[in-house]
């Protein structure tokens, strides 16, 4: 398959840290089952508080430092243990949490295309934004290219949304994601897509 690990590039990767991100390391993760192969990037939105952009809250989150008497928007997160593999800024720039190896817990309760647990063999991506609200040109650039990445070396087949993957529970990131920007950016396959892109062949 085009793209698949055997393409990988060298140096581009250290033990699942990308070496086109910013890596500031979560303790919330954990080993993924064994010979389980990563097909599946999930997207995901969020940005604390709510509708604003630019803090560092996000940052904390992940790395179980947000205090939760900061903004009342926060106090419903209080003690929760959550990442992502990546952020992606309004501007574009990209943060790791956690080696691309690891299980990072974004997903939650979760099946894509008949399969539970899609922590266990999905990459997530959180994007800067609100959800259901429109997202930057500059992070649709960093996540094509993330992406381009992360099926250079991993056999990446599936693309799906929060929104696809836990439907019942969450939105994110919404009707304001351009998945055609997205697809016409990589070129990939539109199967590789949800349904809700015209063409793409996901389904829950």
């Amino acid at each position: 398959m085009a793209g698949a690990a055997s393409g990988a590039r060298p140096g581009a990767w250290t033990q699942g840290w990308w070496r086109g991100a910013r890596i500031i390391e979560s303790p919330n993760h954990g080993p993924r089952p064994d010979g389980l192969p990563i097909e599946l990037v999930v997207l995901h939105s969020i940005s604390l508080p709510p509708g604003q952009f630019g803090g560092d809250a996000v940052e904390q989150l992940f790395t179980n430092r947000l205090d939760p008497s900061a903004h009342p928007s926060f106090e419903p997160l209080r003690g929760l243990a959550v990442s992502a593999h990546f952020f992606v800024r309004r501007d574009g720039e990209v943060l790791q949490f956690v080696s691309c190896d690891r299980r990072a817990w974004h997903a939650g309760v979760s099946c894509w295309q008949g399969r539970d647990n899609c922590n266990d063999w999905s990459i997530g991506i959180e994007l800067e934004g609100l959800e259901g609200d429109v997202f930057e040109q500059p992070q649709y650039l960093a996540l094509a290219t993330l992406m381009r990445a992360l099926r250079r070396r991993y056999p990446i087949t599936l693309v799906a949304g929060h929104e696809h993957v836990a439907p019942v529970r969450k939105r994110d990131p919404g009707p304001g994601f351009d998945w055609s920007l997205l697809q016409r950016l990589l070129r990939w396959r539109l199967t590789i897509f949800p349904a809700s892109l015209p063409g793409g062949g996901g389904a829950p």
